[in-house]
């Protein structure tokens, strides 16, 4: 082949090349590395993936809104329930947007829903991976990447519907980005941070921004720049932030209230009061509003300093958060010399601030919060415990007992992490003992391995990073074991809670408490067409009959809108994905918002747009005694109508036991 011919054939080698590239990783970076990232990456696959569809439809009221959202565009934008834009979902649209997409490319099913929350987790993994690497290196990253994987939060988000596995991802999308922005200041970087963070904020609101304060301090005293243009970047991004975030709501705001669907959750119909209320402040403080919470939220736990290690919290996040804050401190104090643009020290004020503000959030934060908030701590926790053990080990270069120091860390964690399994004594109790012994075999290899006379032997420094490696799979197998159980596990409603639950406290979510209509499996339309939901036999009223009721709705709909209006939005969801048609869900997620009032409820009865209305579900939340009171609408979204539809509409029996109306001549 002659000089001349070979550019010719340069085109075909570089599909070979790039692939090689991929497989194999930069000239610069360890063989292993590649590899090693892909089987992490295989695992938390295998983790969020496999047996995905044992949840069915998980939460029946994001489905619901993920169904309509393929339906209709208008619903997709403005994240409604219903394909015919009666009232939305008490969170922002993005989430929505996604599993909706999904859904209008690949048709309805539990795979359809929850697909993208198991993608976005592995990509979560891999982001997290490569954040950690650019401040630590690639050991630490291989280390955050598999606690990353593991965490009991992260195995029950990714494999469920609710918004967070989105908003988990856009964060660590958005901790990548603000890492890369620091080796020259960059704008670029800097505002793509800032783009994640307000695309967080339209997956949750307020909770976005919880990591703002750590991403501030981190650009503004790390990035290798001039202060001039870290003030500038950090204006840029606070601007770029607002834009981000607030272009959604501008939009629903502007518009008249008759082109819009009623925005759930709210007092007024208003973005605004959402975010200000009780999807936002409220939660914080505790605010008065529709379903606003008390002090400790009722869901998990009184606040304080040790809420996260409490009953409904533990199961979570709390295995390697001692662990954690060690590494914090330790890295920290490691590093008080450092240069102020020191890669490492800038990893540590982010990932460290970004912990401490959200677990300080999540512990006094006397309105509603739910435990699986918790995965928002879970990047944070794993990139600090990859970190730390990384920079305690390299510490063996300069003092004898740094390898030690690992192994004593480790064992500590197999203890704490034995501790919290003795919560759940039935779940496989040698795992707790089997973690401290390997922890104890790897601390005793450490001390062999660190004696000076042994110290420098090559085969002892592959026992030692050996026994450092049996130290943290020690470490990881109590939270590993409560993941494992994770995916075997039928997860439905508002509360779901990894493992196998805990001897006292809310373990088992909702479901006990409101007969499934709320949480735990069981809140599907038996003996019905097939909605996907896990243990059909708890929604409307636990009634083999309901069949009757889908079948009686769906050939009497006639030219209405709204197949029925109901009060639960659970049971409307599970009607929706039984029929696919849209349900109006009065008073939104708890019954209590004010929509629709009496009048309003007339006219689209004499216009035609609804016939049926049901005025409780036998098993839901409306009938039970839940948030919507005992057999009527209950709440703020009543305003007579329960009355005026019981004393005017013709009482239908259909052959089941929920008490269906039909008002097709009452409003005339």
């Amino acid at each position: 082949m002659t000089a001349a011919a070979r550019p010719a054939f340069a085109p075909r080698l570089r599909p070979v090349e790039a692939l090689r590239s991929l497989v194999r990783g930069s000239c610069d970076e360890a063989a292993w590395v590649r590899p090693a990232l892909f089987g992490v990456l295989t695992l938390a696959a295998v983790l969020y993936l496999w047996n995905l569809t044992v949840s069915g439809y998980a939460n029946t009221y994001y489905s619901a809104a993920a169904l309509s959202a393929s339906k209709s565009w208008s619903a997709w934008f403005f994240g409604s329930f219903d394909a015919a834009n009666f009232i939305t979902v008490d969170k922002p649209p993005l989430s929505t947007m996604v599993m909706g997409l999904s859904v209008r490319i690949f048709g309805l099913s539990s795979w359809t829903i929850l697909a993208p929350e198991a993608l976005a987790g592995v990509a979560t993994v891999g982001v997290l991976f490569l954040a950690v690497k650019r401040s630590f290196g690639p050991v630490a990253a291989l280390i955050a990447a598999i606690v990353m994987a593991l965490t009991p939060a992260a195995v029950l988000i990714f494999r469920f519907n609710n918004p967070d596995a989105l908003l988990t991802l856009l964060l660590v999308l958005s901790a990548w980005a603000l890492l890369r922005s620091l080796d020259h200041g960059s704008y670029r970087w800097m505002t793509l941070a800032a783009m994640c963070v307000g695309f967080a904020f339209l997956t949750k609101y307020l909770q976005a921004y919880l990591v703002l304060p750590g991403f501030a301090l981190v650009f503004g005293f790390s990035a290798n720049t001039t202060p001039r243009r870290r003030l500038q970047g950090l204006i840029a991004a606070f601007a770029t932030v607002l834009v981000a975030s607030g272009w959604w709501v501008a939009i629903v705001e502007l518009l008249p209230a008759g082109s819009k669907p009623f925005i759930g959750g709210s007092t007024t119909g208003s973005a605004l009061d959402l975010i200000f209320g009780y999807d936002g402040l409220g939660r914080i403080f505790g605010a008065s509003g529709p379903g606003g919470g008390g002090a400790g939220g009722g869901f998990s736990g009184e606040v304080g300093p040790l809420r996260l290690f409490n009953d409904q919290f533990f199961g979570e996040i709390a295995w390697l958060i001692p662990l954690a804050l060690v590494c914090l401190v330790a890295g920290l104090w490691m590093r008080r010399w450092a240069r102020r643009t020191d890669a490492g020290l800038a990893g540590y004020l982010l990932w460290g601030g970004w912990f401490v503000v959200t677990a300080i959030v999540f512990s006094y934060m006397s309105g509603i919060i739910h435990s699986y908030y918790a995965v928002a701590l879970a990047p944070a926790i794993a990139a600090l415990v990859g970190a730390g053990l990384v920079d305690v080990w390299s510490a063996r270069a300069r003092i004898w007992l740094g390898g030690i120091a690992v192994g004593l860390l480790c064992l500590g964690s197999a203890w704490f992490g034995s501790t919290l399994l003795d919560r759940t004594p039935s779940f496989d109790p040698g795992f707790g003992t089997g973690a401290i012994l390997l922890a104890a075999i790897a601390l005793f290899m450490l001390m062999v391995a660190s004696l000076p006379s042994l110290a420098e032997n090559t085969a002892v420094r592959r026992l030692a990073v050996g026994a450092a490696a049996l130290g943290v799979c020690a470490t990881l197998i109590a939270p590993a074991a409560y993941a494992l159980d994770t995916t075997g596990t039928a997860y439905g409603g508002g509360d779901p809670h990894p493992g196998p639950g805990t001897t006292s406290g809310l373990a088992g979510g909702f479901g006990g408490g409101f007969g499934g209509g709320f949480g735990g499996p069981g809140g599907g339309l038996p003996g019905g067409p097939s909605t996907g939901l896990p243990g059909d036999g708890g929604g409307l009223g636990g009634n083999t009959s309901d069949t009757a009721l889908l079948d009686y709705l769906v050939s009497n709909r006639g030219g209405a809108t709204w197949i029925v209006a109901i009060n639960s939005a659970q049971d409307a969801g599970s009607i929706e994905l039984a029929t696919g048609l849209p349900v109006m869900a009065m008073g939104g997620f708890t019954g209590s918002d004010p929509t629709p009032t009496l009048d309003q409820l007339k006219s689209d009865i004499a216009s035609g747009k609804l016939r049926f209305v049901m005025t409780g579900s036998g098993g839901g939340f409306g009938s039970s005694g839940g948030f919507g009171g005992a057999g009527g609408f209950g709440g703020g979204g009543d305003s007579g109508i329960t009355a005026w539809v019981t004393s005017t509409c013709k009482a239908v029996d259909y052959g089941g036991s929920a008490g269906l109306y039909d008002c097709a001549r009452a409003a005339s």
